[in-house]
C-alpha cells in the first residue's frame, strides 16, 4: 500500500497532458542589432518577453517572406527601429516546446543587424516587458538562451574584425 508520501511524490511524475498529436514546424527570423554608443562601445539591443527572458527581436516568416525581410520587419514591429541594415547571415537556432497536444520545432534565422537612424527612439510592444540597449558583456549576461549567446560572441567578433 503507497504511503501518503509516495502518492505526494507520484503526483508530479503523474500530470495528465494530453499526447503529442503533431508536429509542427515554425520558421523564423531575426537579429542580433547593434549599434555604437556615443563612446564608440558597442551596445546591443534585447527585449524581455512576457514570461521576463531576455532575449532578441525575432518572429515569425509570413507567406512570401524572406527570411531578411521578416528580421528586418519583426525589429521594426517589436522595437520601433526602422532605419537598419543587415551586415549578414550569423547562423541558425532550433527551439523545441510543447503546445498543449503539438510538438513545435522552430528554426530561427538569425541576421547581424545595424541599427541607424535616431536608436535612442526604441518602442516595445505591449506583450513586451521591457526593452533597451546594453553593453555586450551586459547583454550575454542577461541573454536566456545559450545558443543565442554564442551567435552573439560570432556578432561581436565580426563586428570587430570587420570593423562594422
Amino acid at each position: 500500500m503507497p504511503t501518503p508520501k509516495f502518492n505526494k511524490f507520484k503526483q508530479y511524475f503523474n500530470r495528465n497532458k494530453p499526447s503529442i498529436q503533431e508536429i509542427v514546424r515554425e520558421p523564423t527570423a531575426g537579429g542580433i542589432v547593434f549599434r555604437h554608443n556615443k563612446n564608440g562601445q558597442v551596445e546591443i539591443l534585447l527585449i524581455q518577453d512576457a514570461k521576463d527572458r531576455w532575449t532578441i527581436p525575432k518572429g515569425h516568416i509570413e507567406d512570401g517572406e524572406t527570411a531578411q525581410q521578416t528580421a528586418k520587419r519583426e525589429i521594426g514591429e517589436e522595437a520601433g527601429l526602422k532605419k537598419v541594415e543587415i551586415l549578414g547571415w550569423l547562423g541558425k537556432i532550433h527551439f523545441r516546446y510543447r503546445r498543449i497536444d503539438k510538438l513545435v520545432l522552430m528554426t530561427t534565422q538569425i541576421y547581424l543587424v545595424k541599427a541607424k537612424g535616431d536608436t535612442n527612439d526604441i518602442k516595445k510592444e505591449d506583450w513586451m516587458n521591457d526593452i533597451g540597449w546594453f553593453s555586450f558583456h551586459d547583454a550575454l549576461d542577461k541573454i536566456e538562451y545559450e545558443d543565442i549567446g554564442k551567435l552573439m560572441l560570432l556578432a561581436m567578433k565580426r563586428i570587430r574584425q570587420e570593423k562594422l
